[in-house]
């Protein structure tokens, strides 16, 4: 089937311009940027600015006004304010840029590291961080400044340091949420390791909250560093800063009350920019990762099944084997049991159907066979094997091999798993050099190669654009591009086409079936849609309440159905009525985990429910060489439905 995708007129963006024209549209930041600027610029060039040396004494004008000499007065000794003002920015902006180094080289790293690996990592640096809250900041200083007396350096380092307790909580707390984003997994089952991805795929997520927390703490770090001044800790007497000028106006604020002024107003005004400036910088990042349109949504029809595809045999190589899969949410009850022994298998050049309604485990099932469980759940029992090797018990690093290489998975949400911070073509390049280890040149053209194998027309134009500027179908063939980039062995496709409309759907499986007969990749393919089971299964197994309910060849599911669940499906979907079946519903929904009945789990909602099928749980049965079936009237039911 050939392929054709309209494309939107939208030029790419780049990140950072985006931000730029968001600042520019708030003339307040405009002017607390500028008001910074400013204030670094001047006392970087003091020494030609300034129109007296600062400490140039003149007693016969103390504690003078402002003046046409003096245009900011002068202290009780005769000093220049203004240039006292312009010398001593530079001490001041130096210990706020110390304090703030200081936060940011600790806290960001561990904030990151605490936050994206979670578990005993973050236990053990969240109570260091406790214990540094615990201690009081001046004390500690001054405890320091009595070991190095008047070093300022010293002390805005020493409090920089007791500054990172807050910034590695909030850069912890927005990483652990961002961790749960559908990018950061598509990004682990990419391969990229977990450094590249902390740094690439979460630290530009949570600019926005270290921005402010920076901002924040520079306005303390002047703070601080005034006060110290002003109590004589940290300079001499004979070296400007604004808080020594502060602790001068207030001993002679009886007879001069002017002099009061000139560092109060810088001091406030810099830690007033400080805030602005954050806040503006974190609204225009927050802006630009907003997705500009929404996945379009559409509902399929049900073709006629076709005819079960050929080639498959018995003796192909298995790519995954699964064997009694157990999933648990551990609570106060115990262990209760999401995804109960499923067992399943993919051969090369297979593709197997999982079907059920949602809530049944589908999803659960994949994410625990790439160990992208969320934190709450884990696998307790059962085997998987890939390429006849048990991964069950391999370590975390080997496993991270195989993602991406031999592994790789297709979410149902395209543009949920696609950085927006980044272009497309980065983050292929970014993958494919991950598994290739290609310069970037090379990475370039491989990644405009895979675009147009995923029939993507003018691949240099999606490889600039970002998530947002794309539609469903562009975004979810893009997936599908990074997927492939790693030269997967098996592919496993959640849900690949739910959010696509009819045509696009079609296309989205015609392309998976083109590149499957190229490659020979094993498909393992999440859905509950009827139609593509039909157009693209192999085999289907049936799903419900975290339990395999049946097992057969597509084609005969279709003409034989074992399993009253199975049957009840069939049915309720319009295609088949249209092919002379009644149109009828199954009453009421999938049971949760703990509330599962001890016996049949679908007995509730089946109208063939008899005394055998309540008593005791009931096990999955081989009825023929691929057929297998969890049901104890299969026979009873099988002749009273076909009769």
């Amino acid at each position: 089937m050939s392929s054709v995708v309209a494309i939107e007129h939208v030029e790419p963006v780049s990140g950072r311009s985006s931000v730029v024209r968001s600042l520019h549209r708030r003339p307040l930041v405009v002017v607390a940027v500028a008001f910074v600027a400013a204030l670094v610029l001047v006392s970087l060039i003091a020494p030609w600015l300034a129109p007296y040396d600062p400490r140039a004494q003149d007693l016969s004008n103390a504690l003078g006004g402002p003046t046409s000499h003096h245009l900011l007065g002068t202290d009780s000794l005769g000093r220049d304010v203004l240039s006292k003002i312009l010398y001593g920015g530079r001490r001041s902006l130096l210990s706020i840029a110390e304090g703030v180094v200081v936060v940011l080289t600790l806290g960001v790293p561990l904030g990151l590291i605490a936050g994206y690996r979670g578990g005993w990592t973050d236990q053990a640096l969240g109570r260091l961080a406790e214990v540094l809250l615990a201690v009081p900041a001046i004390i500690f200083v001054l405890v320091v400044l009595a070991v190095a007396p008047h070093n300022e350096d010293v002390a805005m380092v020493t409090f920089g340091v007791l500054g990172v307790p807050v910034m590695f909580r909030v850069v912890r707390g927005a990483s652990l949420r961002v961790r749960e984003d559908l990018y950061v997994s598509a990004a682990r089952i990419s391969g990229l390791s977990h450094p590249r991805i902390m740094v690439r795929h979460v630290l530009p997520r949570v600019k926005g909250p270290i921005i402010v927390q920076a901002t924040l703490f520079a306005a303390y770090a002047l703070l601080f560093e005034t006060g110290l001044a002003y109590l004589g800790l940290t300079s001499d007497a004979g070296t400007p800063t604004w808080g020594g000028m502060v602790g001068e106006a207030s001993a002679v604020i009886e007879q001069q009350r002017w002099l009061l002024v000139p560092p109060g107003v810088v001091i406030a005004l810099t830690i007033l920019a400080f805030a602005v400036i954050g806040d503006a910088t974190r609204d225009a990042l927050s802006e630009r990762t907003q997705s500009s349109r929404a996945s379009s949504r559409g509902r399929p029809t049900l073709s006629t099944p076709a005819p079960s595809h050929a080639g498959r045999h018995a003796g192909d190589v298995q790519l995954l084997a699964v064997d009694n899969l157990r999933v648990v949410l551990p609570d106060d009850r115990g262990e209760v049991p999401v995804v109960d022994s499923v067992s399943l298998s993919v051969a090369a050049g297979e593709t197997v159907g999982l079907v059920g309604e949602s809530g049944s485990g589908k999803t659960v099932t994949a994410l625990a066979l790439l160990r992208l469980l969320p934190p709450a759940l884990r696998m307790s029992s059962g085997s998987v094997c890939v390429e006849g090797v048990d991964v069950s018990s391999m370590s975390e690093r080997a496993f991270d091999r195989l993602r991406g290489s031999t592994l790789a998975y297709i979410s149902q949400e395209p543009q949920s798993a696609l950085d927006p911070t980044f272009t497309l073509g980065s983050q292929l390049v970014e993958v494919v050099r991950r598994h290739e280890e290609a310069s970037r040149p090379k990475a370039r053209r491989r990644a405009l190669e895979l675009l147009g194998m995923v029939e993507l027309p003018d691949p240099e134009r999606v490889a600039r654009s970002r998530a947002h500027e794309l539609s469903g179908g562009m975004a979810q063939r893009v997936a599908i591009a990074i997927a492939l980039a790693g030269r997967p062995k098996l592919l496993i496709a959640d849900e690949p086409t739910t959010a696509l409309d009819v045509t696009v759907q079609a296309e989205i499986l015609a392309l998976l079936k083109r590149i499957q007969r190229e490659t020979h990749m094993g498909l393992l393919l999440i859905t509950h849609n009827w139609g593509v089971v039909a157009d693209s299964c192999d085999r289907t197994m049936v799903m419900y309440a975290g339990q395999i309910v049946e097992e057969s060849p597509s084609q005969d599911l279709f003409d034989r159905p074992r399993h009253p669940y199975t049957l009840g499906l069939l049915n309720s979907h319009p295609a088949m009525a249209r092919a002379g079946a009644a149109l009828t519903t199954m009453q009421g929904g999938v049971p949760s985990p703990g509330s599962w009945p001890t016996g049949c789990r679908f007995a509730s909602r089946c109208r063939f429910v008899a005394s055998e099928c309540t008593g005791h749980a009931i096990p999955l049965t081989q009825q023929s060489t691929h057929r297998s079936t969890r049901c104890v009237r299969t026979a009873e039911i099988f002749g009273e439905v076909h009769a």
